[in-house]
């Protein structure tokens, strides 16, 4: 079959508020200089005045929606005038395809084929977290998954594990392929180190497990900082007893706390990808990752690991870190040629296959394979 050419244009998703915003930008800036138009569709909270200004990118179209997201309580209401947004901006964009970076919009009816980008999921959350499967008020989220993911023409992760945990808990994908994440290189540089440990998160998501890192912090010779928003919504601060709170940073604010910092600790028991380690691998820190199958995949032999509820694994490991320097030194600088291989380049290319390959309606039925 002879492969079409790369879309000309694509109606894209993003939320505001976390990771996916990165991607999609990322995703953007690698596809504009190939032709594709991206018009760019934002939920979750409006965008702040840096992230307009990230995304004035030549070929970049921003339309602001204030919609909830699905992973969002009671949520639907708004999930179901988002969808109808959606659908009146592609009878106006007219794109050649459409990429969700969510699921639940993906069974609406489109005109344009869907490819759906999977960063994270609220029932491989819970089990990962809890260890069990999420309360019943969680049923239809994962409902609208499944139907989600059964009527996107292609399924891509940024890391095989993802796409394992998605099939173990909302069944068999019809298509899906990896295609790692990306991050421009030029946007966090290493800087002069300081006697400093660096994690990022929210202090309200237990997946990342900054509890532990706080838990130990007043037994470690250096500081320990966490970047991170530290008001929920709905509720009073959370505290860190023993690290130092930044608050939420903008790019070139954690940009600078990374390039200072020696460590970067995130003992996380669910992260999809990770952009932060990313971030971080590409600002010369040493990584002291959490155990689990996608860091694992992501970073291989570029990191050190400790078991996430092992709080003594975690300390005796910085302990190692910061009394050897040479060896800190070492990690770090498998982490950055290692955070190197992940260019934004590499996933637009991934992404630029895999458009041409559902535009050229391919079997529907293919083994899960890794895009270069």
């Amino acid at each position: 079959m002879v492969e079409r050419a790369r879309p000309a244009s694509v109606l894209m998703t993003a939320d505001t508020l976390g990771g996916v915003w990165t991607f999609a930008i990322e995703l953007a800036r690698g596809l504009a200089p190939a032709g594709v138009e991206v018009h760019l569709a934002t939920m979750g909270a409006p965008p702040s005045p840096e992230q307009r200004a990230e995304a004035h990118i030549p070929g970049v179209f921003l339309y602001e929606g204030d919609y909830q997201l699905e992973w969002m309580e009671n949520a639907w209401p708004s999930v179901e005038s988002a969808g109808r947004w959606l659908l009146e901006l592609e009878q106006r964009v007219q794109p050649e395809l459409v990429h969700l970076n969510g699921y639940a919009h993906a069974a609406l009816p489109w005109h344009a084929p869907v490819v759906v980008t999977a960063h994270s999921c609220v029932v491989s959350w819970w089990h990962a977290v809890h260890g069990t499967a999420p309360p019943p008020e969680w049923r239809r989220y994962a409902n609208e998954v499944k139907r989600g993911l059964q009527a996107a023409k292609l399924v891509a992760a940024p890391t095989l594990a993802m796409l394992v945990t998605l099939a173990a808990h909302h069944g068999p994908l019809p298509r899906s392929v990896v295609i790692p994440n990306g991050r421009d290189a030029d946007r966090f540089r290493p800087g002069g180190k300081r006697r400093r440990i660096l994690s990022v998160g929210r202090l309200r998501d237990p997946a990342k497990n900054i509890a532990a890192l706080d838990r130990i912090a007043s037994r470690l010779p250096w500081t320990v900082r966490v970047a991170g928003e530290v008001q929920p919504p709905d509720g009073e601060a959370m505290r860190l007893p023993h690290a130092v709170p930044l608050g939420r940073l903008d790019e070139p604010a954690l940009a600078a706390e990374m390039a200072a910092a020696g460590i970067y600790a995130l003992p996380a028991v669910y992260e999809p990808f990770g952009f932060s380690a990313l971030e971080a691998g590409l600002s010369g820190c040493a990584l002291v990752l959490g155990d689990i199958p996608s860091l694992r995949e992501v970073w291989d032999e570029a990191a050190c690991w400790v078991p996430p509820h092992d709080d003594q694994a975690l300390l005796d490991t910085l302990l190692r870190l910061i009394d050897r320097p040479r060896l800190r030194h070492d990690y770090a600088s498998r982490a950055l040629d290692h955070a190197r291989l992940y260019a934004p380049r590499r996933m637009a290319h991934g992404y630029a296959r895999a458009y041409r390959s559902v535009m050229a309606d391919m079997e529907a039925a293919v083994p899960v394979e890794r895009m270069a």
